[in-house]
């Protein structure tokens, strides 16, 4: 699944960390990282704001059915998009 245009990724990361199973960033070769890792967390935060304040695209493989629903509500939730939340 991709996710786009993500403006809060302490949000976003927090509703990795409640996924039961295993969540995956896919990079553009094909690799594979497991986002509940910290260690992975903080490359990937490092390395995809190095030239943006914003997550615009993420191809991610949840394994649990449940965990891939949880990220679907979130990619169409406003928390997505905290400034979207003062209207």
């Amino acid at each position: 699944m991709k996710l786009y245009n993500i403006n809060s990724p302490e949000e976003f990361f927090k509703v990795v960390d409640q996924c039961k199973g295993t969540v995956e960033l896919v990079s553009t070769q094909g690799d594979r990282l497991n986002l509940k890792s910290q260690l992975t967390k903080y490359i990937t935060i490092t390395s995809l704001f190095s030239d943006e304040s914003i997550i615009s695209e993420l191809e991610l493989v949840a394994y649990d059915p449940e965990d891939a629903t949880l990220l679907m509500e979130y990619m169409f939730s406003k928390d997505k998009h905290p400034e979207s939340n003062a209207q």
